[in-house]
């Protein structure tokens, strides 16, 4: 099951346990939503925070690379390479009080409230064409990226060529030689069928795929704020039930890699070390971009 739909089953699952008949649940994917109240015009997940804005939505799971774009700046600060250690600590950032002031700040700007952090895939990989064992690999070879000026910076720093398109376009993008490969992450590998377009799987774990459990705050505002505590509460458990899914997928798909002959090129730990020496300049490049200390704070963590 896609990482969404996992965490949003488990919130119904949980909301249902907790405060039965409480709320009304209608998971759907973009094109069911589209089929269903949109009379098939097509619904990108650009539209669903515009759809959000207006109260046609309530809740959703969004990138926070999108959300850093349209809402808070700030969240591209987690597309930063090499900015957690592990998943420990990435948790402890986004559980903790850098998280929540994320999220807070997300609020007070917008029309959407931010209730947790999920992985939606964990660590980035790149699906490609070509092998990229070392950051030498990586010059000239045209990669994929998100729309975050922090992602593009993460190519320029190894020599590639950015190319910011939508995870969805990686496919087309690879048939039409546009691309050479693009970030993705290990459930969307065979989930996006990008193993039909990509033989190779290039794993060097630069940067975390993370998104975010969102709801629409006049419907929020109207919930009483025992239902609230009960929404953060489940909130919470399917972001973590998430994230810990999202990193066992990682063998699943592996294994599944080996069966179907296709090539997963560890990036060694001598090479993630250049490659993160490579873009150590991004965050002083970017610094002005994001709340004072923010940075630092998240590198702090212990």
């Amino acid at each position: 099951m896609p990482p969404a739909g996992r965490a949003a089953r488990r919130f119904k699952a949980t909301m249902e346990a907790s405060a039965p008949g409480q709320l009304e649940y209608e998971i759907m994917t973009l094109s069911e939503y589209s089929e269903r109240y949109q009379g098939g015009k097509t619904v990108t997940k650009h539209d669903l925070l515009d759809l959000m804005e207006a109260g046609e939505i309530e809740m959703s799971q969004m990138y926070t690379s999108t959300l850093g774009r349209k809402h808070n700046q700030d969240l591209w600060a987690l597309d930063l390479p090499f900015l957690f250690r592990d998943h420990d600590h990435a948790a402890k950032v986004l559980e903790g009080e850098i998280g929540q002031k994320l999220m807070d700040d997300m609020s007070s700007k917008t029309n959407i409230k931010g209730l947790a952090f999920t992985y939606s895939g964990g660590y980035r990989m790149i699906p490609a064409q070509v092998a990229l064992r070392t950051i030498e690999s990586f010059e000239g070879k045209r990669i994929r990226c998100n729309k975050s000026p922090i992602a593009a910076e993460t190519m320029i720093a190894v020599n590639a060529v950015p190319v910011q398109i939508e995870l969805e376009q990686i496919n087309e993008a690879v048939d039409a030689g546009e691309i050479d490969g693009g970030e993705s992450t290990y459930p969307r590998y065979y989930g996006l069928k990008q193993n039909e377009h990509c033989n190779i799987i290039n794993d060097a774990e630069h940067s975390l795929f993370l998104t975010s459990i969102i709801v629409q705050k006049q419907f929020w505002e109207q919930i009483p704020d025992e239902l609230k505590a009960k929404i953060e509460v489940a909130a919470l458990d399917a972001a973590q039930a998430e994230r810990k899914e999202s990193i066992e997928d990682i063998d699943t798909v592996k294994a599944r890699a080996a069966e179907d002959s296709i090539e997963v090129i560890t990036m060694s730990p001598e090479e993630r070390a250049r490659f993160k020496e490579a873009t150590a300049y991004i965050a002083p490049k970017f610094a002005g971009m994001f709340s004072d200390g923010l940075v630092a704070a998240i590198s702090s963590t212990a």
